[in-house]
């Protein structure tokens, strides 16, 4: 073999092994990140903590306080949009973090494959309105497989002739599926809006038993 096509190998060996060191120092201080994540959640030294959670729907981001769970956001909305918001309204001090999720990962599943019908999360309502929170208060104990009409949250929450604005608390839950906004549907059985989409709102009824066979209601 000749002397180029040595030098030729040693540098073909030098450029892999390079990348390979890379590859593995990016990994390290990966494994690294996670691990002072955990130890920082841990510690309670981050007042928030957020991760990805799996669905049927693809990835949810959802964040957490020590009160429990105050943010679920579906694939579509913005996660550093998200992100920001709880960090200007809630606090700066946030951290991905698995293991304050992972309950919430755990009741996730079980309702998607149908064996929850009901969450037992510590919910954190920090992101909640006074009038929203009545809305959302009469939602959340909308029975899995019932359904309500705008008309009769909104006399729920103590207000009969505010079915728009309890429509418009609805739309701006900031933990659907948990809080069943979905549950809520027009007067006459249309499903009326969604912030998570018309689809995915018929999904979860129909997961749920609530939609009479080949109603869509749209």
């Amino acid at each position: 073999m000749s002397e180029t096509s040595n030098a030729g190998d040693g540098l073909e060996y030098v450029l892999r092994r390079g990348g390979e060191d890379e590859r593995d120092l990016r990994e390290q201080a990966s494994a690294a990140a996670r691990r002072l994540a955990a130890r920082i959640a841990g510690e309670g030294l981050a007042e928030l903590s957020y991760s990805w959670l799996d669905s049927p729907f693809g990835a949810l981001l959802a964040a957490s306080t020590s009160h429990g769970l105050v943010r679920l956001a579906f694939p579509e909305e913005d996660a550093e949009a998200v992100l920001d918001a709880l960090a200007q309204r809630i606090s700066p001090r946030i951290v991905e973090a698995r293991a304050p999720l992972e309950r919430a990962q755990r009741e996730l599943e079980e309702y998607f494959e149908g064996r929850r019908r009901t969450f037992e999360l510590a919910l954190d309502w920090a992101l909640i309105g006074a009038f929203a929170r009545r809305v959302l208060g009469v939602t959340y104990r909308i029975p899995y497989g019932g359904v309500l009409n705008y008309a009769q949250v909104a006399a729920g929450a103590g207000s009969p002739r505010a079915s728009r604005a309890a429509g418009n608390a609805l739309g701006a839950n900031p933990l659907p599926i948990v809080i069943p906004c979905h549950r809520v549907l027009r007067s006459g059985g249309a499903l009326g809006g969604y912030a998570g989409g018309l689809e995915r709102k018929q999904w979860l009824l129909e997961l749920e038993g609530a939609l009479e066979d080949g109603r869509s209601g749209r």
